[in-house]
């Protein structure tokens, strides 16, 4: 799973990716073998199992603290965002690879309205964020379009004479969108469209088609940052209403940030997420650390409950993308050899079964599957029994 972080310059898109990959603690194990350099390991938040047992956790890869179990997920941050990408212009093609490697996308706007569409400062709420949300569905709907559109007429009026299944058809050729035959059948069904005569299908028919397979192929989540600049709450207010079918959330990177190096040299406790944070040591902060902490703590953990960052990383996966997180562990002993207690969490896509999470352990687990045991009820589970979000379960193998 790939999260890409999109966003136009000065928009905070930097900020929030340095506060999104920025742990409490050095770690010094990380469960992806190559990090490229736009890539960073960002953390989703989990009520561990552990507190279930009555037990403390020894997390291998990401931390827990207090019972709250940060799972490492791979980020990656997509430059290039320019007017004309889908026509090659400026870095045009390689946002437009990159941004294709992602499985769910976050757009980090600038909600307060203070850079205008080309990053530049201008007076606070005197540019429109609406503009940055529609530029960006415009340009993957023609990047869409452009690879449907490529040679439409001929392709399908062979599949038409040929009488192909044009869900087939269509799946090969975007199958590097991730276009399932499944997809493209809802999107016709959906759409009206003629399964059986696709030469007639129009090219406003195919632009309809182009937006329909980006929203399920490219989900997307808005990160309305620079939440504190006076003002912006008003803006996002309004952008809820203007967008309901995105998930939303009220951000500010550059307070999360602070937060995160203030805990990472221990003058505070924070817990990524939460609404509030504790001091460790008064007399180690300076009046200006102070005053920093104090505009945090009201202007945005009091106001919204949280500086939003977590809370974007966490919908991106378990709503979104519908994952969930299974830890493995013994009916009987819940430490691993080495005497870790739950040492592993496994983030799986949504109506995975046991079978699934035998095979993302291990090919030799899966082959040689005899059963599964729910680790909380101790009751024996089969092959094709759907798993639940927290699940601890044990697979028993015959290799």
């Amino acid at each position: 799973m790939l999260i890409g972080i999109v966003g136009k310059p000065s928009c905070g898109k930097s900020t929030f990716f340095k506060a999104a990959t920025l742990a409490e603690a050095d770690i010094a194990n990380y469960p992806f073998t190559t990090i490229k350099p736009n890539h960073g390991i960002g953390y989703v938040k989990v009520d561990c199992a552990d507190k279930d047992f009555d037990k403390q956790c020894n997390p291998r890869f990401g931390y827990c603290i207090d019972h709250k179990r940060f799972v490492p997920v791979d980020l990656l941050d997509v430059a290039g965002l320019v007017p004309g990408a889908h026509k090659g212009q400026g870095k045009g093609n390689e946002f437009l690879d990159d941004l294709n490697q992602a499985d769910v996308l976050i757009h980090v706007i600038d909600v307060s309205g203070s850079v205008n569409e080309k990053g530049e400062p201008v007076d606070p709420l005197s540019y429109d964020p609406a503009k940055d949300i529609k530029f960006l569905e415009l340009e993957l709907d023609m990047w869409y379009f452009r690879n449907i559109n490529k040679g439409w007429e001929k392709f399908a009026r062979q599949v038409q004479q040929e009488n192909q299944d044009i869900k087939q058809a269509l799946a090969k050729q975007l199958s590097f969108l991730r276009v399932t035959e499944k997809i493209i059948e809802d999107v016709i069904k959906n759409l009206g469209l003629n399964k059986e005569k696709p030469s007639e299908w129009t090219e406003e028919n195919l632009k309809q088609m182009a937006s329909e397979l980006r929203k399920i192929t490219k989900p997307m989540i808005i990160a309305a940052n620079k939440i504190d600049v006076p003002g912006a709450a008003e803006n996002f207010t309004r952008l809820q209403n203007e967008f309901p079918g995105y998930i939303m959330i009220a951000c500010s990177a550059e307070s999360e940030l602070a937060l995160k190096e203030a805990a990472k040299h221990d003058l505070i406790k924070y817990i990524p997420g939460t609404d509030n944070f504790e001091i460790l040591g008064p007399e180690k902060l300076s009046e200006k650390q102070k005053k920093a902490l104090d505009f945090v703590n009201e202007n945005i953990l009091s106001k919204f409950g949280s500086t939003g960052i977590q809370d974007v990383l966490d919908k991106a996966v378990f709503n979104l993308l519908k994952y969930i997180a299974i830890f493995p562990g013994g009916a009987n002993k819940l430490e691993d050899k080495d005497g870790n207690t739950l040492p592993d969490c496994f983030l799986l896509p949504g109506r995975s079964t046991a079978l699934d999470f035998a095979y993302s352990l291990h090919t030799d687990l899966g082959d040689g599957f005899i059963r599964a045991i729910d680790v909380r009820t101790k009751m024996v589970i089969g092959k094709e029994h759907p798993l639940k979000h927290r699940d601890v379960i044990e697979i028993v193998s015959s290799k």
